[in-house]
């Protein structure tokens, strides 16, 4: 999917050139990496004291995690809420400030999918006719 990280030879080597005095872009050029690559490795190093790539990929990282089971047993209970109204619930109950994207991703994680098959039922009911089929047989039937 994504590139393969620096190797962490030549991050060492942009951040030991910017330690002997060169600029982070003027470093960035010698390496042949681009400017953005080297300024974050250098804030790296004087954070962590390492130039290592961060972990990729593997376990969520999620807030919404600390909250699964009472999340799921809240899906569970009242299956027909919309995603805005768990948000709403998930910041009135727990303090969590969250959006509909991320409780979908959440949900998702989980083996759940969030569809609303009601609605729909609701609006096929409102149709002319009662339902899809009804519609497509007298238009068939013409």
């Amino acid at each position: 999917m994504g590139r393969r990280a620096y190797s962490t030879d030549l991050r060492a080597r942009v951040v030991s050139a910017v330690a002997a005095g060169c600029s982070r872009r003027g470093a960035a050029d010698r390496f042949e990496v681009s400017p953005s690559s080297a300024i974050r490795w250098v804030e790296l190093h004087e954070k962590t004291g390492s130039v290592s790539p961060r972990r990729r990929g593997g376990k969520s990282r999620s807030p919404l995690e600390a909250h699964a089971p009472w999340l799921l047993e809240l899906v569970a209970k009242e299956p027909d809420m919309t995603l805005a109204e768990i948000v709403q619930r998930l910041l009135e109950d727990h303090g969590v400030r969250t959006t509909d994207s991320s409780v979908d991703r959440f949900l998702r994680r989980h083996g759940l999918s969030f569809k609303k098959n009601s609605a729909r039922r609701r609006a096929r009911a409102a149709r002319r006719g009662g339902s899809a089929a009804t519609v497509e047989s007298r238009s068939g039937s013409t």
